[in-house]
Formats: C-alpha cells, sequence, structure tokens
C-alpha cells in the first residue's frame, strides 16, 4: 500500500510539474491566462447604432461528439471549426486545468470554472491530432487527470480558429469593441486599410497601465470592453482588444504570445489578403513590413524603440490563440 501511494504521488508531481511548466507563460510581461467575464459566443441582438457588423460566429456544444463522466465534459462537436468546449461539472475549491496538445507537440494550457458553463477553446495548432485532457487539483499543485479524448481534426477553414471568440478573445454581437471595429471601419473595403484604421486607433488611444503589470495575478485574461472604456491595459490586452476588432471585422487574426528579448509578451498577427499571413507586422512603408505590435507602438517616443519593433528576429512566438 505505501509502494501505491508513493508512486500516486510521484504520478501527480510530474503532472503538476507539466502543468507548471506550460504555465510559465501565464503572465506575460503583466499578461496571464484565465477567465473574462464576457461569455464567448453567446448569441445577441443587432446593436442599434451599427447595423453593418459582420456576423460573429457563434459557439455551441450539441453533444454530436462528446467526451463525459461525472466530473466534466468535452465537446468536439464542431472540431472542424477549429474550438472545442469544455467544463467541470462538479463544485470544489481546488484549481482545474484543460491541456490541449496541438500536432506539432505544442501543450497549451486553460482554466475551467468548477461547476461553470461552457468555454472555448481554440485548436489553434492546423489539421492533425489533438489530445485533450482536462486536470482536477487533488493536493496543492498537485493534479490527477479527470477526462481525457483524442481527436483528429481537419478544419473546414484553415482561417476558422482565428476568426472566432474564445477564452482568451472574449467578445460578441454587442461588445463595445465589436462596434467601435464597426465605425473604424465604415466605408472600408480594403482588408490592410482596415486594419491600419483599427491598429492606429488603438496605439493612439490605449495607454499602457504599469501598475497592473506589477500586481497582475495569474488567472487573468481581458476585459476587452473594459479596456477600451478605460483607455489603458498590458501588453495581453492591446493584443486582445485589437484581435477582437480584426476578427469581428472578418479579417484573421492570431494572438500571439511569446518572448520579445527576455521578456514575456503579447502581440499579432493578421492575414492580409494577397499579402497572406503578415506574421508580426503591421503596414508596408515602400521598403519594408512593420511590425504588428500594438504595446510597443503606442509607447514608441524614439528611433530606437522604433527600430526594435521593426525587427522580427527580437520576437519568439510560443503561442498562438
Amino acid at each position: 500500500m505505501k509502494v501505491l501511494k508513493q508512486k500516486k504521488r510521484a504520478a501527480l508531481t510530474v503532472i503538476a510539474a507539466i502543468l507548471g511548466a506550460a504555465l510559465v507563460i501565464a503572465v506575460i510581461a503583466g499578461c496571464s491566462a484565465g477567465h473574462s467575464s464576457n461569455r464567448a459566443g453567446e448569441t445577441d441582438s443587432e446593436p442599434e447604432d451599427f447595423t453593418g457588423i459582420p456576423e460573429i460566429p457563434v459557439a455551441s456544444a450539441p453533444g454530436t461528439g462528446l467526451a463525459e463522466n461525472r466530473k466534466a465534459v468535452i465537446d468536439f462537436s464542431n472540431s472542424r471549426d477549429g474550438y472545442v468546449m469544455a467544463k467541470f461539472r462538479e463544485e470544489t475549491r481546488r484549481q482545474v486545468r484543460v491541456v490541449i496538445t496541438v500536432p506539432d507537440g505544442t501543450q497549451y494550457i486553460y482554466r475551467l470554472t468548477p461547476g461553470g458553463d461552457f468555454e472555448v477553446l481554440p485548436l489553434s495548432g492546423g489539421n492533425g491530432e489533438y489530445k485533450i485532457e482536462v486536470f482536477e487539483e487533488v493536493e496543492d499543485q498537485m493534479y490527477a487527470l479527470a477526462i481525457t479524448s483524442t481527436i483528429n481534426v481537419t478544419l473546414d477553414d484553415e482561417f476558422a480558429p482565428f476568426l472566432r471568440p474564445n477564452q482568451y478573445v472574449n467578445y460578441n454581437r454587442s461588445s463595445a469593441v465589436v462596434r467601435k471595429a464597426a465605425e473604424l471601419t465604415e466605408g472600408i473595403d480594403d482588408p490592410m486599410e482596415k486594419i491600419a484604421a483599427v491598429y492606429n486607433y488603438v496605439v493612439e488611444n490605449i495607454v499602457y497601465d504599469s501598475q497592473l503589470a506589477w500586481t497582475v495575478e495569474s488567472g487573468y485574461i481581458p476585459d476587452v470592453d473594459a479596456v477600451l472604456s478605460s483607455g489603458k491595459g498590458i501588453c495581453f490586452d492591446y493584443a486582445a482588444i485589437m484581435t477582437a476588432m480584426l476578427r469581428s471585422q472578418s479579417i484573421p487574426t492570431r494572438m500571439v504570445l511569446g518572448y520579445t528579448g527576455n521578456d514575456y509578451h503579447a502581440w499579432i498577427s493578421v492575414y492580409a489578403g494577397e499579402a497572406g499571413w503578415v506574421d508580426n507586422l503591421i503596414y508596408f512603408d515602400g521598403i519594408d513590413w512593420k511590425i504588428m505590435d500594438p504595446t510597443f507602438a503606442a509607447g514608441a517616443h524614439s528611433d530606437e524603440i522604433m527600430e526594435y519593433i521593426e525587427n522580427a528576429n527580437n520576437y519568439n512566438a510560443l503561442y498562438q490563440y
């Protein structure tokens, strides 16, 4: 019996180490993973002040593809649309994590609220095999597997994961950021001009929140409407608000978490029609593409900063949402 207990504890320790290593990126220069107060994919009525807003894809969990037990549910019915939905049924004060291993082996970590609603989790690794595991904390920083499912994903649209709301980029049809994006891009058809309009608004109207960057706790996810209202945020907020705005205008946008130099950071890349995926970049000045980093651009007051932003070698992407 003692040997079995030792083996069980060793297994829990390994799981805790895996979760801990994957959550190193959880605080990204004051940008971390957790929950937003708005629910991704809720159905909302057409805002009265803007009727030109494109349809926002609405997530659902119809149960046609399902893994479930008394503790948790993984609904992969709409995996072809670039997402799965998961929830933890039981009420507990312990932490719950979802680990999604994408086809290239990268592990993405998400949080679930015990007894809460479904969360929308993106399948951002393209086509291939995904392993989805839900872990429940059983001791401090020790996790046990609650449920697992392995699925093969073939996306109907390669851009699907980057055109939808999810846990990290959380908005819906009546969100203030969606209405603002419609206002900024009204009468504009060219995708690059839309991107420039949104980009310029964000870098000119959102200021960096240094206090939040120093005090933010693990579990934080941007509330994009709150950021828009307050006019301030951390790098995660800048990336999330711009991603939400552009996706709401049917422009595929990746929110990227990784490193810039030795610091954790968040930025975005967009799909700009004939230009293809413009990784970390925003516009072409006739000679070079410029980096798509709204946080640094908002605080750029010197040639040195702009030179840093424009050098893609300064950015090391780890995760995309």
